[in-house]
């Protein structure tokens, strides 16, 4: 699934691959540097760890914010968000749900926090409508009765993984471009300042493999200081926060609710096609791998947000998630919330080093911003004169992207009325057509996906039952399809199920417990995956 042009072998048979840039980090500030640059006609190699959205941008609310959250308290990343989500709402619409805003003050909240909140917005140009309490109520029904004042602002939901997915889409059309998932980078060869070669491995066959580039992007979210420590350098310095959020069984709300007060915990339930999201915690960690939910952090959320919203207390959640978020290192405070939301870029010239870069920080909203900032620096370095197009280019709406939006779905699969089309995910409609697709043309199709990587592309496993079925239906549409071949099918399915269940341990009360036991019916008593041995 590679374009063999720029891959060659060494003399002891290691692959040699050559490019213009080599970007590190896939989330969807790499994706976006990947597409900004291959608009510059610079080519690229975007490479990951994992996958794409592995860390913080595939663990977050898919809030694009309208910069009215930090205007008590960093005005200049409230301004940032303000401009990006404009411009975001124009060139990336397929990936956007223009909800609006609500932010709600309840009873115990600070009166004149709540008063000087519209002047606060002024200065942020941040459009802020305020709403009679009657008003707020009947916009969002479920909105505590406690309620004394509330405002609209311009937030909106966007998707992340479609977000990730078209740009890398857009880049590779243009045929500069290419992305490797389950690529690492396991060190640097460095000669008189400059890298010579990236060594890497391939983290699922464990080949080694040698990236020459005339430029190096570390976009490694909150990795990104282990990244520049392995080329040297030491002026990247980050917080890291962890935070938890749940996704709730039912849609709770039209508008993204935040609670008007500084930011805090379970303050902002983020509307997402038929669920809502809950959050967040933040909790200062040096943990970076093997970030799971925890129930005291389950317990926060839910009697923080159930102030807001009392529906919240009682309410099935399905899944729970937690990831940590890169800060920048401008407080030495207990509260994490204190740090900037900002984001920094590091030329690492004073380190010694000049073909390599770091950028670190920011916003899922600020993404395209700070690759902006990331691909100037990159062609200036290049000699390339190419301005940046992002701001003012659409973002194409790629067929084999589209699977990740709620209600795409059923949308084609009644349009199409293809008694055919088997679904094989009842829960969000996903029809064997859609995984097809996935399999054969998605950004990061490889020869033997796995099912994980599949649910990524999709809505798969994003339901009330988080995969008890479908995981089943789509590894024996792929066995019957020769995608799968031998008993790693298998082992991909056991694996995609132990996923999910990272995301529903801390949540099993009431019909979701229900629901585990019967998934545990079926995946260890009926199919035996628990006693499934790795070979």
């Amino acid at each position: 699934m590679h374009p063999p042009s720029n891959l060659t072998l060494s003399k002891a048979g290691e692959q040699v691959i050559e490019t213009e840039v080599l970007i590190i980090g896939g989330g969807v500030t790499g994706a976006g540097i990947m597409r900004d640059l291959s608009l510059r006609g610079v080519s690229t190699l975007l490479i990951d760890k994992h996958d794409l959205c592995a860390g913080a941008s595939g663990g977050n609310h898919g809030l694009l914010h309208s910069g009215a959250r930090y205007v008590s308290g960093d005005l200049h990343s409230a301004i940032e968000c303000r401009v990006e989500n404009e411009i975001l709402k124009r060139t990336a619409s397929q990936c956007i749900e223009k909800t609006g805003g609500l932010f709600v003050a309840i009873e115990g909240d600070s009166p004149e926090f709540a008063e000087k909140f519209p002047a606060l917005c002024a200065k942020a140009s941040i459009t802020c409508e305020e709403l009679s309490v009657q008003e707020a109520r009947i916009q969002e029904p479920l909105l505590s009765e406690k309620l004394f004042k509330a405002y609209r602002v311009p937030d909106a939901t966007i998707d992340p993984f479609r977000l990730a997915l078209e740009n890398v889409a857009h880049a590779r059309v243009t045929g500069k471009s290419n992305y490797r998932p389950h690529t690492e980078v396991l060190s640097f060869e460095i000669k008189s300042g400059e890298i010579t070669a990236a060594i890497c491995r391939d983290n699922r066959t464990n080949e080694i493999s040698r990236v020459r580039a005339n430029q190096y992007v570390n976009a490694g979210g909150a990795w990104a200081m282990n990244i520049a420590k392995l080329a040297g350098c030491s002026d990247i310095s980050l917080l890291y926060s962890k935070g938890t959020l749940l996704v709730s069984h039912d849609r709770l709300a039209g508008h993204v609710i935040n609670r008007l007060r500084s930011p805090d915990n379970g303050d902002i339930l983020v509307p997402g096609g038929t669920v809502s999201v809950l959050g967040t915690t933040s909790i200062r960690t040096e943990e970076l791998e093997n970030v799971h939910p925890t129930v005291e952090e389950i317990d926060l959320n839910v009697k923080e947000g159930a102030a807001m919203m009392p529906i919240l207390a009682t309410t099935r959640y399905i899944r729970a998630f937690s990831r940590v978020r890169p800060l920048l290192q401008s407080t030495s405070g207990e509260d994490d919330r204190e740090a900037t939301r900002g984001f920094a870029l590091a030329d690492h010239t004073g380190q010694g080093l000049t073909n390599m870069c770091t950028i670190t920080g920011g916003k899922l909203t600020t993404y395209r911003l700070m690759a902006e900032k990331t691909s100037d620096l990159i062609a200036k370095r290049l000699g390339n004169t190419n301005t940046c197009q992002t701001a003012t280019t659409l973002l194409p709406d790629g067929e084999a992207c589209k699977w990740t939006e709620p209600g795409a779905s059923p949308k084609y699969w009644y349009t199409a009325n293809d008694p055919d089309d088997m679904i094989l995910c009842e829960c969000e409609m996903v029809p064997q057509s859609a995984i097809d697709e996935i399999v054969r043309s998605a950004p990061g199709a490889e020869d033997e996906m796995t099912l994980e990587a599949i649910a990524l592309r999709s809505r798969a496993g994003k339901g009330p039952c988080q995969g008890s079925f479908c995981g089943i239906r789509i590894c024996s549409h792929l066995y019957d399809c020769g995608h799968y071949h031998d008993k790693t099918g298998l082992y991909h399915m056991r694996d995609f199920f132990n996923e999910r269940f990272k995301g529903t341990r801390t949540i099993i009360w009431g019909q979701q417990a229900a629901q585990m036991e019967l998934a545990e019916a079926l995946h260890c008593g009926l199919l035996g995956l628990d006693n499934l041995v790795d070979e």
